[in-house]
């Protein structure tokens, strides 16, 4: 599948720099897929979904582990709720992917934007949550259950539709068990790794990677995500937690926007 050349100089160095700002929000709030996919799409139109979808991941995986990397430095992500998340997770995606083949994404649209509309006016409603950790069920099996069970609704939203998959991360950490928004997000990193690294495999298996362009956008999606993770943690949760609303609201309008006619 790697046959087809690169784009021109001017469309190259633009899916870089979109690489970039895609890096940066996904280390901040997760949603980068909202901006590098479409580009992708757009951009190499002779490519197959698949192969938009692939070289999306591997731009994003360089991406995610530089951002969780940083973040890793300065904040210690709760490798314990982590670890169950990305099995449940990647469970949840493959039967994602399985139903999307007998029930079509379209059937969980609507009730994905307005469940999305009301977390997002929740949060806006409620500016002091997630500006302290205090996180719920601690070192109880009901905190590791709750997050078992959501990994594995997350990856099966991921795996039947996708986009947004960081922010929903967000929303189950920070909202249900407690995390501050800064220390929600990297750990939601580690989650996002483990992910991609499967969707990865698979991929790369498949000969679906355009290698050659996914390097490139790497780059990009690298210093994104190390700037992204920086100012997070410079700013602190109340910074998170205004990207975090407004990678939602896009979500929200692209979401509305693909069920209209």
């Amino acid at each position: 599948m790697d046959a087809l050349a690169l784009p021109d100089t001017g469309t190259l160095v633009l899916l870089v720099v979109v690489a970039f700002a895609a890096g940066w929000v996904d280390a901040v709030a997760g949603g980068g897929g909202l901006l590098q996919l479409p580009a992708l799409l757009l951009a190499v139109p002779e490519a197959e979904p698949v192969q938009a979808l692939a070289t999306n991941k591997a731009s994003s995986i360089a991406g995610t582990s530089a951002a969780t990397y940083t973040y890793t430095r300065r904040v210690r992500p709760d490798i314990r709720t982590a670890l169950p998340m990305v099995v449940a997770a990647i469970v949840g995606s493959a039967m994602g992917a399985f139903t999307a083949r007998a029930v079509p994404a379209e059937v969980f649209r609507p009730v994905i934007v307005i469940l999305l509309i009301l977390v997002w006016l929740w949060t806006l409603l409620r500016p002091s949550m997630g500006m302290e950790q205090q996180l719920r069920w601690s070192g109880r099996k009901r905190h590791y259950a709750i997050a078992t069970a959501g990994g594995l609704v997350i990856g099966f939203y991921d795996g039947i539709l996708g986009p947004g998959t960081g922010s929903f991360l967000l929303i189950l950490l920070v909202g249900v068990l407690g995390y501050s928004f800064l220390n929600a997000s990297v750990t939601a990193k580690v989650v996002n790794l483990g992910t991609n690294a499967a969707a990865m495999v698979v991929f790369a298996a498949t000969g679906s990677v355009l290698w050659v362009l996914g390097a490139f956008m790497a780059l990009g999606n690298v210093l994104g995500g190390i700037l992204g993770a920086r100012a997070a943690i410079k700013r602190g949760s109340a910074f998170v937690r205004w990207v975090f609303l407004a990678v939602v609201g896009v979500l929200i309008l692209k979401l509305a926007w693909d069920l209209l006619p």
